[in-house]
């Protein structure tokens, strides 16, 4: 099996001086998506919560829309492989289109399409100081980011508290991950909201858009498409977010 983190040893120079050191990395690994016994595509990913990951990306592709639609999900004992097997026929995607994720994220989606999917009015409604309790129980929640570095982080929260988080070196394979725990732990809070820290584009958008969230906060910047397509679907999105500071892009009725 795959492990999400490697040790490894390092020269640092610093000072006029080298140093030795070891310590933890990431990993970052290839893994299949077999679907009905179907090879779709391969995830550059790092290996933990894989079944959530796979079951997130075809909730977020619009293959499937419920827990109840998959028969089995299991991750091959080497850990390079999960297979989905759905309770219907599914027709894999004549061609991906890479996306401007990290690691090389890829969809069937076409991102200019809009959706059915809009977030109308001011609810729900936060204080600004709200939004800096929520980026730090964001960064409370990264396990892996402490022990190793270089790895993403996206939570759902309910306005109150983090539910579910993941951690991944593609930001927006955090967000399959998110998704899919939520289908199958059943997690579907009224109020949505996702914290992330990666960069918001136009793909993360639309992750956001289909898991149901009015409001998505970043420690970093959105892309001009998703500020677009934020303001068609009525999404508030926040970017540059730290506890006593960030930016509102789209729709900041809902911060009072």
């Amino acid at each position: 099996m795959i492990t999400p983190q490697k040790s490894i040893h390092y020269e640092r120079f610093e000072f006029q001086k080298w140093e030795s050191h070891d310590a933890e990395t990431i990993v970052e690994a290839p893994v299949s998506l077999t679907v009905n016994g179907a090879v779709w595509l391969t995830f550059m990913c790092t290996p933990v919560e894989l079944e959530a990951m796979a079951v997130g990306f075809l909730f977020n592709e619009g293959i499937i829309a419920q827990w109840n639609e998959v028969a089995e999900v299991r991750v091959c004992e080497h850990g390079d492989n999960v297979d989905v097997w759905l309770k219907h026929e599914a027709e894999q995607p004549k061609s991906w289109r890479r996306t401007s994720g990290c690691t090389g994220g890829v969809t069937a989606v076409d991102l200019l399409a809009r959706p059915n999917v809009s977030f109308n009015g001011d609810r729900p409604k936060f204080q600004p100081e709200a939004i800096g309790n929520l980026v730090e129980m964001l960064f409370e929640s990264q396990k892996l980011y402490r022990e190793t570095g270089g790895v993403h982080t996206s939570a759902l929260s309910d306005g109150e508290r983090v539910l579910l988080s993941a951690e991944d070196i593609g930001r927006h394979n955090t967000l399959d991950k998110i998704s899919g725990l939520c289908l199958m732990k059943d997690i579907w809070p009224e109020t949505r909201i996702l914290i992330s820290t990666g960069r918001i584009s136009s793909e993360m958008l639309q992750k956001a858009a289909r898991l149901g969230a009015p409001i998505v906060i970043s420690r970093t910047s959105p892309s001009s498409l998703s500020i677009e397509m934020a303001e068609h679907y009525g999404i508030t999105l926040i970017g540059y977010a730290r506890r006593n500071r960030f930016n509102v892009y789209t729709n900041m009725q809902r911060v009072s």
